[in-house]
């Protein structure tokens, strides 16, 4: 089954969050967490990554936090899911030319379609539709 993982999930949880308060405005791990009812720890880390990606800013000290940096309109979903996990693919063939099967492999070429037209879709979709 095709899924988002929790780390993505979480993301965008974060993202629609930070997407409502004032501009400007700071929020931390543990008030996104608490709000949400999700893991304070995990969190962090993806909001960690998500700030050295470049997409939102983790502002230091005392009254320190997180809050959005990039224009979210300008990163598609594929590009904000590789971010996060790595190359989108549905199947490890995808990426990996060693695969044992691949001489007698009867579905290679259908699931990369599917892949590409996958890949296709979330790169026309924007960070911000999702999260607004």
């Amino acid at each position: 089954m095709l899924k988002l993982t929790r780390k993505v999930e979480y993301a965008l949880i974060a993202l629609r969050h930070m997407q409502a308060m004032k501009p400007g405005k700071l929020t931390s791990a543990k008030e996104i967490a608490e709000a949400y009812g999700l893991p304070q720890q995990l969190l962090a880390k993806t909001l960690q990554q998500m700030a050295r990606d470049r997409i939102i800013e983790a502002v230091q000290g005392p009254s320190g936090g997180y809050r959005i940096l990039s224009n979210l309109d300008k990163i598609s979903l594929k590009d904000f899911f590789e971010k996060l996990e790595g190359p989108l693919g549905i199947m490890d063939c995808y990426f990996d030319s060693d695969c044992v099967q691949i001489g007698a492999c009867n579905i290679r070429v259908p699931i990369q379609r599917i892949n590409e037209n996958m890949r296709n879709m979330f790169s026309k979709m924007s960070l911000r539709e999702v999260t607004q």
